[in-house]
């Protein structure tokens, strides 16, 4: 019945090279390939921001390592993500970032930082950090898919990843956001439906007994909802609570998340993606872990842990419980997961080097077309580095891979949260949060090295990145209280604080500049451009000039 498997994947990819042809039309400007043209609605970005969040990480790692250690407890995890890293983010965040973008033209996080801030400089230090920590994180995800297909499908570890780079780059290539907003909506009913599935094979498995019975012989066994602090030497509880942390409030400062914020059509939009993409998290988090939980009663966990492969836990559960050709589904689920993730950090990646450091630096007068074109082959170019990587696994690469996300996290959330919400953020307090992470990521990393085990067991990747970003909260405003705010910062606070309807103005140029041209500006920009110049407004200038380059 190995051919079920089969059908499955087939008709999956085959509908992911379907996008690819229809949407290829859909991408022709800068705008059109990072933002999909005027937007998309709630729903398309409810699921890819839903589907962005979550990939093979959670399903084949964190699910299977987690759930088995914690038990009930690992619940939390995937009730964070839904509360705090979907619900919450997209209440406090969504449409400050949106009326922000809207007003300045920005289209990326490192322009975002640029705008708020007054200064290109902020945004080519973000670009880089961007570039070097998201193209590993992209090889992590590859990574997570390799034994699960093994096992269904029988295919070699670097066929699947080649496959995967090769379908994603062929939608991305040819329909830029557009293509990866549809195809997340499609990959994220997979996902639903999936995981639905999976619960509920899981859970009715012989040796289970339904989810009362499995909820109460994990209470029995000490598994229950609240883990002590320690357990046996090492920080149980508490890395548990890092766990929650980073990938409930660390998602609000990485720029593949934020872009999403970026994208939606409207702030009726925003409410819409608000419950959708949080119903969204709630089922596929709360539903990975519950699986992880039930492990210990259908397949010998234990010995996957001992031997260091907690990885396999998950693959090996769905064999032994899911029949074909539904076995084939739920490894799409994961392909889904994978496949979404992908396309965002790529399209992350290729802005960050294209539009903020190629046409922010390097070729200052390049048409949009150019700059169109160098995305696309970025995308191309990114994944074949990630398919690299993955295939490889360089040692000082893979150490990149563990602490991506913190170290984004940690540099970024603070000069950004803090920018939409307090008007006496400088420009020296953000390169203080960013400078502030990267140094507190680097000198934990090192201690949990050297560490006896015990210490460093609470110098786990997820605490090195609740402590970077506790880092980043703290200098940004120390720093930014003995400096000098930027000029002009008025004006775009008064538009963050406007309704859509009362801020119909685009492209206002950077703080620095005084705050009435800050207002009377962006009437005769272009709306590709996103920048001002005080020489001239040319729409494919991509800087900002005079008062604001000084700031």
């Amino acid at each position: 019945m190995d051919w079920l498997n089969y059908l499955v994947l087939a008709l999956y990819l085959a509908g992911l090279a379907a996008v690819a042809y229809f949407t290829r039309r859909r991408s022709r400007t800068i705008n059109d390939f990072l933002l999909a043209g005027s937007g998309m609605s709630g729903l398309m970005t409810a699921f890819a921001y839903g589907t962005t969040y979550f990939s093979a990480v959670i399903f084949i790692g964190y699910a299977g390592q987690n759930g088995f250690a914690y038990g009930l407890a690992s619940l939390w995890i995937g009730i964070g993500n839904a509360v705090i890293g979907s619900l919450l983010a997209w209440a406090v965040l969504a449409k400050r970032t949106r009326r922000l973008t809207h007003f300045t033209g920005a289209r990326t996080m490192p322009e975002l930082f640029e705008k708020r801030y007054g200064s290109a400089h902020v945004k080519l230090v973000s670009s880089l950090l961007i570039f070097v920590f998201l193209v590993p994180y992209a090889a992590s995800v590859y990574q997570g898919l390799g034994y699960l297909f093994e096992l269904v499908f029988h295919i070699p570890f670097w066929s699947v990843v080649v496959i995967m780079a090769a379908v994603c780059a062929l939608y991305l290539f040819f329909g830029g956001y557009f293509a990866t907003v549809v195809s997340d909506f499609l990959q994220g009913i997979i996902m639903l439906v999936g995981v639905v599935i999976m619960v509920g094979f899981v859970v009715n498995y012989e040796t289970v007994g339904g989810l009362t019975e499995g909820f109460n012989r994990l209470l029995e066994d000490g598994l229950g909802f609240f883990p002590p602090v320690t357990k046996d030497g090492s920080a149980f509880g508490y890395n548990l609570l890092m766990l929650v942390l980073l990938t409930s409030v660390g998602v609000w400062g990485l720029p593949q998340i934020v872009h999403k914020f970026h994208t939606v059509r409207s702030e009726h939009a925003v409410r819409q993606a608000a419950w959708v993409s949080s119903g969204f998290a709630l089922v596929i988090g709360v539903g990975a872990y519950l699986v992880g939980c039930l492990a210990r009663y259908i397949i010998d966990a234990q010995s996957y842990v001992s031997a260091g492969e907690a990885d396999r836990i998950i693959p090996h559960i769905l064999v032994e419980a899911m029949p074909a050709g539904l076995l084939g589904l739920i490894a799409v689920l994961v392909l889904s997961a994978s496949m979404s993730t992908l396309s965002s950090l790529t399209l992350a990646s290729s802005s960050a080097v294209a539009v903020d450091l190629y046409k922010g630096y390097i070729g200052k007068d390049a048409s949009d077309a150019k700059v169109n074109m160098l995305m696309r082959f970025l995308c191309l170019f990114f994944i074949a580095v990630s398919v690299l990587i993955a295939i490889l696994q360089p040692a000082g690469i893979v150490e990149l891979m563990s602490l991506s996300w913190g170290t984004l996290a940690g540099c970024f959330l603070a000069p950004y949260i803090y920018g939409l919400y307090w008007r006496r953020t400088t420009k020296a307090g953000a390169y203080a949060g960013i400078a502030a992470g990267l140094a507190v990521t680097a000198v934990l990393y090192l201690l949990s090295r050297v560490l006896p085990s015990a210490a460093a067991s609470f110098l786990t990747a997820p605490a090195i990145g609740v402590f970077a970003m506790i880092a980043g909260a703290i200098a940004v405003p120390a720093v930014s209280a003995f400096t000098r705010p930027p000029e002009g910062t008025a004006a775009l606070f008064d538009a963050m604080g406007r309704k859509e309807e009362e801020n119909p103005r685009r492209n206002a140029p950077a703080v620095g500049n005084s705050a009435d041209a800050a207002i009377i500006s962006g009437e005769s920009n272009n709306a590709d451009s996103g920048t001002v110049s005080e020489e001239s407004n040319n729409a494919d200038s991509g800087t900002v000039s005079g008062a604001a380059e000084k700031a």
